[in-house]
């Protein structure tokens, strides 16, 4: 080929040529030498004929895109990690003012108020969490307990972790994966406590059998993967200190207006979601994840993310926002860093920001007491359809789970026919949590109105009539 590839300018025979004498590569093929053969595909790959023109990319795209069915055409009670909150429009006009949207992140030359709109989430964040130090997000919720995780680790030196059998496997696995491997030198164990079924909570009993001193840290999670306010915070962090180990609470900020923050009942880290401070859902990128601790020092050399500090300047009496402890971090020591960071979601922070502003403490505490209220609501309804039941009635922040085994259907039958009436059922739990039956986890928030909530209750009764 004499003639560049459309999107792949390199694509010249001349231009590669020149890049591996710039490399001192004799060629492409030496650059793979250290895959072994039978490691490598020998075969011809079977893929569609190239695009030659924008005209059919843009056809072939819109295609593509029409085989997805989403959220602004059908009613959806998903959430079990994504979930569908207002977004005032405010969020995204900010977000995606030129002095945010196109600077470089993590350079200091490229801050036109992006470090004070930083230093603005961190405090609001810090305020809602009722801690000192927040750093800036990580990749998503998932990220953030893993990284608190080994933060713990390196605090007390140990190599086991304790978190709740029924939270999101997607979460878990994050977790897993942070932990790493059995073999690999850094590893910590990350070891199941049991739910009791009749209540959801946590298994003190069980929970008291596995704490030694070899644990460094106890990680829950209020309100719960299932949707559970855990009410024995006080005494899970009671149990865990009495053996030297971190407490690390993982909880939706959104909560937070009607729900008590973590450090009052002992909780020594605290990670959660941003999503649903003003961000859209989204697939394919990070739904913001973020750390908090009490503002010491031994926390805060613990870090892996990036920090922004307020500063006085050269100029008597002014103040600036500036990046602090970068050094730390894998920006400022690469691989050697506490651990990898990234910044797929510091714009997003920036909505999360303008997000908190505009809500205040009587707006959080106004939207939780209407996700509260209609979410209730939505589980009565659903509990009166005969056949159906809700396992936990009460005691429950927006994501309740439906119980479907008594009417003969599977999980997937209900759902599949709901779709089909333009409905996004709850989150399929049989496979995940087998001890939960034929269950579904529904999200009732407040874009969902009253007439919502009666469009699936009448669907369900003529699914399962």
């Amino acid at each position: 080929m004499s003639i560049a590839h459309p999107w792949m300018a390199n694509s010249v025979p001349a231009i590669k040529a020149a890049m591996l004498r710039e490399i001192g590569a004799p060629s492409i093929e030496a650059l793979f030498e250290q895959i072994p053969a039978d490691h490598r595909t020998q075969h011809e790959f079977a893929l569609p004929p190239s695009l030659r023109s924008e005209p059919e990319l843009r056809r072939h795209m819109l295609s593509l895109l029409r085989k997805n069915t989403s959220c602004e055409e059908n009613l959806s009670f998903l959430g079990a990690g994504i979930w569908q909150h207002h977004v005032p429009a405010i969020c995204d006009e900010i977000a995606g003012r030129s002095e945010f949207l196109t600077s470089v992140w993590g350079t200091a030359m490229s801050d036109h108020g992006r470090n004070q709109a930083w230093f603005e989430f961190c405090s609001q964040l810090g305020e809602l969490v009722e801690c000192d130090f927040v750093g800036l997000p990580v990749y998503s919720w998932g990220c953030a307990a893993g990284n608190a995780v080994r933060l713990a680790s390196r605090l007390n030196g140990r190599r086991r972790v304790l978190v709740p059998e029924w939270m999101d496997p997607e979460r878990l696995a994050v977790i897993r994966q942070y932990c790493e491997p059995e073999g690999m030198p850094n590893r910590i164990a990350v070891e199941l406590v049991a739910q009791r079924a009749a209540d959801g909570l946590i298994d003190l009993d069980d929970l008291r059998a596995k704490l030694n001193d070899g644990v460094t840290a106890v990680y829950f999670e209020n309100p719960s993967f299932l949707g559970i306010i855990e009410t024995q915070g006080a005494e899970i962090a009671r149990l865990a200190h009495a053996v030297g180990a971190e407490v690390i609470v993982g909880v939706d900020p959104i909560s937070l207006g009607v729900l008590a923050p973590p450090p009052a009942y002992g909780a020594d880290i605290v990670v959660g979601t941003t999503q649903t401070l003003g961000a859209h859902m989204s697939a394919g990128g990070g739904a913001g994840g973020f750390i908090a601790s009490r503002d010491e020092e031994r926390y805060a050399r613990e870090y892996p993310t990036l920090n922004i500090s307020i500063t006085p300047t050269r100029n008597p009496g002014e103040h600036g926002f500036a990046l602090s402890l970068s050094h730390q971090s894998s920006y400022g020591m690469r691989e050697q860093g506490k651990d990898w960071t990234g910044n797929s979601v510091y714009l997003t922070a920036i909505a999360n920001a303008v997000f908190m502003s505009l809500m205040g403490p009587e707006g959080f505490s106004e939207l939780g007491e209407l996700v509260l209220a209609r979410s209730h609501d939505a589980a009565r309804r659903l509990d009166a359809i005969p056949g159906v039941s809700v396992r936990w009635k009460s005691g429950f922040f927006r994501e309740f789970v439906v119980d479907f085994s008594a009417t003969g259907r599977s999980v997937a039958q209900v759902n599949a026919a709901l779709l089909a009436r333009g409905i996004f059922g709850g989150k399929d739990l049989s496979a995940d949590i087998p001890a939960l039956g034929q269950s579904a986890l529904y999200a009732v928030t407040e874009v969902h109105a009253p007439e919502d909530i009666a469009r699936l209750a009448k669907a369900l009764e003529e699914i399962l009539r």
